[in-house]
């Protein structure tokens, strides 16, 4: 690993387990300071526990709570001078069905974490100075299925198109001082995906890398996006999917 976040300070969502987890771990790794939320306490102080509360600010809460949301960025500015990276990694998809039978609440509950949660960490992050630090950088965490239709969770693939076409916004918005990118998963071990992995064998033949994805899979290009060495990339989606989109259409 290197020591390409040495002084620098993160924000990350959902962080708890995951792919939120391992880009808070990867980012901690390369040097950062993390501040980290999630609803699970106990697996947030376990990261405080392996890495040091000097490094480490563990927020429980709800990120659909406008208060906890002020609140993870007055931490942030308490314990680390504010942050020079955002990772919005939350995501919910309580449903699964056709689009024909959502109701209009779980459609409603799908959009303000996906999509309205994420705007609303963003004008968190500039009016807490995010565009004055050095190098200061967004990753959103999106999904295959915003690239392309997926049955069963529609609203979810709406959400993450709709998070795509936000990053490219911001990335227009915040230009030239903060550099806003994404990132695409296809199927991730997590306990997220944990319905699509009971036929897991199946869903390897799907992908020419012949395995699906883990969250370390995910956490090394959010952090490659994150860094100096991203310097001249932003507004990109960056689909990490084993190569299965290779093979749509055959």
């Amino acid at each position: 690993m290197t020591d390409r976040f040495t002084g620098r300070t993160a924000l990350v969502t959902g962080a708890s387990r995951g792919i939120g987890r391992a880009i808070a771990e990867r980012l901690l790794a390369e040097g950062a300071n993390v501040v980290v939320t999630a609803r699970g306490e106990e697996d947030l102080a376990s990261l405080v526990e392996a890495h040091g509360a000097e490094r480490v600010a563990a927020v429980a809460g709800n990120i659909g709570d406008d208060a906890h949301r002020e609140r993870l960025f007055a931490e942030a500015d308490a314990r680390f001078g504010g942050i020079d990276l955002l990772v919005n990694n939350v995501g919910i998809n309580p449903v699964f069905g056709p689009m024909s039978e959502i109701t209009y609440a779980a459609a409603l509950k799908i959009l303000e974490t996906n999509v309205l949660g994420a705007t609303r960490l963003v004008q968190l992050a500039v009016a807490h100075g995010l565009p004055s630090r050095d190098g200061a950088a967004i990753v959103n965490v999106a999904s295959i299925a915003g690239v392309a239709s997926a049955p069963g969770i529609g609203m979810y693939g709406v959400s993450k198109s709709a998070l795509i076409g936000l990053t490219r916004q911001f990335a227009r918005e915040l230009a030239p001082r903060v550099r806003v990118n994404a990132v695409a998963p296809a199927a991730v071990r997590t306990k997220f995906a944990a319905a699509l992995l009971e036929n897991e064998e199946q869903l390897r033949e799907a992908y020419p890398l012949a395995r699906i994805g883990e969250p370390e899979d995910i956490a090394g290009p959010a952090s490659f996006l994150l860094s100096r060495d991203a310097a001249w990339i932003t507004g990109q989606c960056l689909v990490i999917d084993g190569g299965a989109s290779l093979i749509v259409g055959e």
